[in-house]
């Protein structure tokens, strides 16, 4: 567990990175304190909570403690929440400062739901949300490309058998693996990543090797067909291979270390374009 402060508008809110489960566990009494600036916000959320229990709401279960330092320097259990289920206790909450976030998840929401009839609104939306976060328009239709081809990866990986969610990770950290000599999360921490994407923190030659190494491994599996889990495995640790065959090279006539430290300085935004 790694402890963080984060800040909104002034206000600290103390955050745990769980290594683990991959994501931050904000203070729910912090966030709390931070929107309704109540004099007691330990009070609020009890009271909060309570009522959430009694309209059955699954929020408060979803919420964890762990123990946070407090202004005297000791850690002592605290409610905590991760990203998800924090935005769900907000729309819960009536403050005037509560409503741009309400106003931001309803947006998404629509957005999405849009995007389930019209796929190109999805494609043009994150393009607009690259640029706005600062990528370069060369970065950003590389980046539109892997997608692309991280598309056709996973599709043939589903005619192939292959279960989406763990089965899928442990093939794409095969693939990781065989061209930059680690797996996906150690390529996050060299970064210095977290929670972030860490395709949306690669330079230009980064992406085009990873998508050198989905590619191949989409064709070698094309044309091997293979059958079982561990037959993929080989496929994409082969696909990998290709795309590390072209890094030693590239670094050997330049001199210089393909995986570097380059991380995006952009924030999320809550405005919507």
């Amino acid at each position: 567990m790694e402890n963080k402060l984060a800040m909104f508008e002034g206000k600290k809110i103390r955050r745990v990175w769980d290594e683990k489960s991959q994501d931050w566990w904000f203070s729910v009494v912090d966030v709390v304190g931070a929107l309704t600036e109540s004099v007691d916000p330990r009070n609020y959320w009890k009271v909060l909570k309570s009522r959430l229990k009694d309209e059955g709401s699954e929020v408060v279960t979803k919420c964890n403690q762990l123990k946070l330092p407090a202004a005297d320097g000791k850690y002592y259990e605290t409610d905590v929440a991760n990203t998800e289920t924090m935005f769900r206790i907000i729309q819960t909450i009536p403050s005037p400062k509560a409503e741009p976030f309400k106003l931001w998840l309803a947006r998404v929401g629509y957005e999405r739901v849009e995007e389930e009839t019209d796929p190109e609104l999805a494609i043009n939306r994150a393009m607009n949300s690259y640029l706005r976060k600062g990528y370069s328009p060369e970065w950003v239709n590389l980046r539109l490309k892997s997608i692309e081809i991280r598309k056709d990866l996973t599709d043939e990986w589903q005619k192939r058998r292959v279960k989406a969610g763990r089965e899928f990770a442990i093939l794409t950290d095969d693939i990781t693996l065989a061209w930059a000599g680690l797996t996906t999360r150690s390529y996050k921490k060299f970064k210095g990543l977290k929670k972030e994407n860490l395709r949306d923190n690669m330079t230009n030659l980064e992406m085009v090797l990873n998508m050198l190494a989905e590619t191949a491994t989409t064709e070698i599996s094309k044309k091997d067909e293979p059958e079982t889990f561990w037959e993929n495995r080989k496929v994409a640790r082969r696909g990998g291979g290709v795309a590390k065959v072209a890094r030693v090279k590239i670094e050997e006539e330049t001199g210089k270390k393909v995986i570097g430290k380059f991380k995006h300085k952009g924030e999320l935004s809550l405005k919507r374009g």
